[in-house]
Protein backbone atom coordinates (compact mmCIF):
# COMPACT_ATOMS: atom_id res chain seq x y z
CA UNK A 1 0.00 0.00 0.00
CA UNK A 2 1.38 3.58 -0.83
CA UNK A 3 2.63 5.79 1.68
CA UNK A 4 -0.52 8.43 2.05
CA UNK A 5 1.05 10.27 4.33
CA UNK A 6 -0.82 13.14 6.42
CA UNK A 7 -4.17 11.65 4.23
CA UNK A 8 -4.14 8.07 5.12
CA UNK A 9 -7.52 8.81 7.11
CA UNK A 10 -9.32 10.98 4.78
CA UNK A 11 -8.42 8.66 1.85
CA UNK A 12 -9.12 5.77 4.02
CA UNK A 13 -12.17 6.53 4.83
CA UNK A 14 -13.50 7.72 1.07
CA UNK A 15 -12.53 4.56 0.10
CA UNK A 16 -14.97 2.62 3.42
CA UNK A 17 -17.57 5.00 3.22
CA UNK A 18 -18.09 4.18 -0.72
CA UNK A 19 -17.04 0.28 -0.56
CA UNK A 20 -20.77 0.62 1.97
CA UNK A 21 -22.66 3.08 -0.14
CA UNK A 22 -21.68 0.21 -3.41
CA UNK A 23 -22.69 -2.64 -1.20
CA UNK A 24 -26.20 -0.85 0.05
CA UNK A 25 -27.17 -0.33 -3.34
CA UNK A 26 -26.54 -4.00 -4.91
CA UNK A 27 -28.67 -4.72 -2.00
CA UNK A 28 -31.26 -2.33 -2.44
CA UNK A 29 -31.01 -3.29 -6.21
CA UNK A 30 -31.50 -7.03 -5.61
CA UNK A 31 -34.41 -6.48 -2.83
CA UNK A 32 -36.31 -4.29 -5.72
CA UNK A 33 -35.72 -6.59 -8.20
CA UNK A 34 -37.28 -9.13 -6.12
CA UNK A 35 -39.87 -7.38 -5.35
CA UNK A 36 -40.96 -6.18 -8.93
CA UNK A 37 -40.83 -9.91 -10.14
CA UNK A 38 -43.12 -10.91 -7.56
CA UNK A 39 -45.49 -8.13 -8.26
CA UNK A 40 -45.12 -9.45 -12.23
CA UNK A 41 -45.95 -13.05 -11.35
CA UNK A 42 -49.10 -11.59 -8.67
CA UNK A 43 -50.40 -9.63 -12.16
CA UNK A 44 -49.43 -12.72 -14.56
CA UNK A 45 -51.53 -14.75 -12.40
CA UNK A 46 -54.31 -12.74 -12.27
CA UNK A 47 -54.64 -12.29 -15.93
CA UNK A 48 -54.67 -15.56 -17.12
CA UNK A 49 -58.02 -17.39 -17.52
CA UNK A 50 -58.93 -20.30 -15.22
CA UNK A 51 -58.31 -23.56 -17.39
Amino acid sequence: MPDLGKYADAVLSAYGVSIVLLVLLVALSLRQGRRARRALQDVEKRSKPNA
